[in-house]
């Protein structure tokens, strides 16, 4: 059976274990009793494991529960990784119909559900970080302590990219955590979690460090942490603790076949999360630099053929046209080996490092082209926004897509090389007016009327400026046709 990669949140029991040993029926004299003795009491002294009391009690009142109430909506796209609050999730993903819903497999009527995840404060006015997957769709969250005190929470930004949501809840003077340098920690050092595994509030786990820089399938922006210390649904946004009574991560993700824990469980490093919630908290989203290349590994035989010493760098496959690679004068076969002096160890690497640069930045990069290094100055571009809800302010959560009922992203550039399509915006959830039209998720609108559509913003403007009827020139798999939206 496949591995599947599941969101979630971590915190686990410790067991401790005991060494014992007999000398006098293992047979050693007593000339050598003492040392073997003093052996022994080394070797069970390295193995001993820590106790955690003093940091639970230091950090534990900065840990909260959050309770999430959400809509569930038919068009609402599916996360690949399930809904890790929703018991009939697995039977959904995999057609069965379950109560609430017709016969098609599809809801009938819009579902309220209620989740559970973890957070933890880190000013003492009330901002908390937590995961972005735990608050995605909110209409309601709520804050618990461990002193009791309940509060409503404002969601202030949420970055799906890296998974990381600041909230804010009214406070003063809030037990807040610390926060350490996730670089300075190693494989084998002990590590600590709390949260709120299904709903069990203030639960500690415990685990080592089993590797660092950890990258996943579709991740691109986070090094993560590898710990094995048991995380389950209800645990994500909780705290990763060092001995030191330090947050060096957020916990997020784990890989099991069943959708519990199964022994490897992810964290997003504290310094990744941090950048981002500064970005949050001043503008109530993440910009990113953008290049404008697809990229891919370089392998052996790639690295043979292009003359370099060994694999690595990330070679450039296409150039967005019209892009800043484009202007600056890359081109397909460039291998990019450093930005800004930063080594590009591999392909991953560079979309981390270019996220964290800002639109407008001039980054130098190193660049290796004919058998030979050259140096390449590019302004960077703007990322486009995750997703953006078109139409007007009649919902502040953008669930419902406002006047149109869309929520729509910028294609990237694989997404658009594969497609065959210089550009567009990709259909996340469709509903009300778009979804009346016969507009479904994964559709790709290219143009509305005869102006083609390069981004959200753009199509957003777009349809303020249609009227009451909006021609949309949408492309379906091979299939281009236009599409009447009607807005009254």
């Amino acid at each position: 059976m496949p591995w599947s990669l599941t969101r979630a949140a971590l915190v686990s029991s410790v067991a401790a274990v005991a060494f014992t040993g007999c000398l006098q029926e293992s047979g050693i004299n007593s000339s050598h009793a003492s040392g073997a003795a003093s052996t022994v009491a080394a070797a069970s002294a390295r193995v001993a494991l820590p106790d955690f009391s003093p940091l639970v009690e230091a950090i534990g009142p900065a840990v909260v529960n959050i309770s999430v109430t959400s809509i569930d909506k038919s068009a609402r796209a599916a996360s690949p990784f399930g809904d890790e609050n929703d018991p009939f999730d697995l039977f959904r993903r995999f057609g069965i119909p379950v109560p609430g819903q017709n016969g098609q497999g599809q809801q009938a009527q819009p579902r309220v559900q209620q989740g559970v995840g973890s957070g933890f404060i880190v000013s003492g006015d009330g901002y908390i970080l937590t995961n972005a997957h735990v608050v995605d769709g909110a209409s309601e969250v709520t804050v618990k302590l461990t002193d009791k005190r309940e509060f409503k929470a404002k969601v202030i930004g949420a970055d799906k990219r890296t998974d990381v949501a600041l909230i804010k809840i009214d406070g003063k003077d809030l037990p807040t955590v610390k926060t350490g340098n996730p670089d300075a920690a190693k494989a084998g050092q002990w590590v600590l979690a709390m949260g709120s595994p299904f709903g069990l509030e203030n639960t500690v786990t415990a685990g080592i460090i089993s590797a660092k820089s950890r990258k996943l399938p579709d991740e691109t922006y986070v090094p993560f942490i590898q710990t094995d210390v048991a995380i389950n649904p209800g645990n994500s946004g909780g705290p990763l603790i060092n001995l030191d009574g330090e947050v060096i991560g957020i916990n997020s993700q784990i890989y099991s076949r069943s959708g519990g824990y199964q022994g490897i469980s992810f964290s997003i490093p504290i310094d990744v999360a941090l950048k981002v919630k500064e970005q949050l908290q001043k503008h109530g989203k993440v910009s990113r630099g953008k290049l404008g290349v697809v990229i891919q590994n370089v392998d052996k035989d790639l690295a043979q053929s292009f003359g370099l010493d060994k694999p690595a760098g990330a070679l450039v496959s296409s150039v967005e046209q019209g892009g800043p690679a484009d202007k600056a004068g890359l081109q397909n076969g460039d291998i990019i080996q450093q930005v800004d002096g930063v080594v590009v160890a591999e392909s991953s690497d560079l979309p981390r490092i270019i996220g964290e640069r800002s639109p407008g930045d001039v980054v130098k990069l190193k660049v290796w082209r004919d058998k030979s290094g050259r140096d390449i100055s590019v302004k960077l571009g703007e990322q486009a926004s995750e997703r953006i809800a078109l139409g007007k302010d009649d919902d502040p959560s953008g669930a419902t897509g406002g006047k149109l009922g869309l929520v729509v992203r910028q294609l990237n550039a694989r997404e658009a090389q594969r497609l065959g399509i210089p550009s567009g915006v990709l259909v996340e959830e469709a509903s009300g007016a778009a979804a009346k039209a016969g507009i479904r998720q994964g559709d790709v609108i290219l143009a509305v009327s005869n102006q083609k559509i390069t981004s959200a913003e753009q199509l957003r403007k777009a349809v303020e400026g249609a009227g009451k009827n909006v021609p949309l020139l949408i492309q379906r798999g091979e299939i281009q046709q236009y599409v009447v939206v009607r807005t009254n």
